[in-house]
């Protein structure tokens, strides 16, 4: 009998479309052509790993949230830079383009909902010490 391992890997929806955005997206770089291979595949690969660590380290360091979702938020500009500039060199189809630009698209949303509602959280945690003080 197989032992079973346990995963943990988070389960919020930013997390799960991440991870399977990167299973999408890593196999395809591998199908560059040779000349982008090792630059542009490489740079995408790395940027979209990059994001994922981010938002991970997010989750195990409260304190310093803020500044890990806003560099997640600058890689995610980057990715679809990157994303973008594959289509226009032909490494990707257009199918493939919208897809990831789609992709993408939801994954910022998520993004942008978790920033606003840690500047919420924020902002009401304020409001209680003020009023907690007179």
């Amino acid at each position: 009998m197989r032992k079973r391992t346990k995963d943990y890997r988070p389960r919020s929806p930013l997390f799960v479309k991440t991870y399977d955005f990167l299973l999408w997206l890593i196999p395809l770089t591998l199908k560059f052509p040779k000349s982008q291979r090792f630059l542009l595949a490489e740079r995408l690969s790395k940027i979209a790993l990059d994001f994922y660590d981010l938002i991970l380290d997010a989750v195990m360091s409260p304190e310093h949230q803020a500044e890990r979702l806003d560099e997640a938020d600058r890689l995610l500009t980057k990715m679809r830079l990157y994303i973008r500039l594959s289509y226009d060199l032909k490494c990707i189809g257009q199918g493939q383009f919208e897809h990831a630009a789609r992709r993408v698209d939801e994954i910022g949303r998520l993004i942008g909902g978790w920033k606003r509602k840690r500047a919420s959280e924020k902002r009401k945690q304020e409001r209680q010490a003020t009023t907690g003080q007179r």
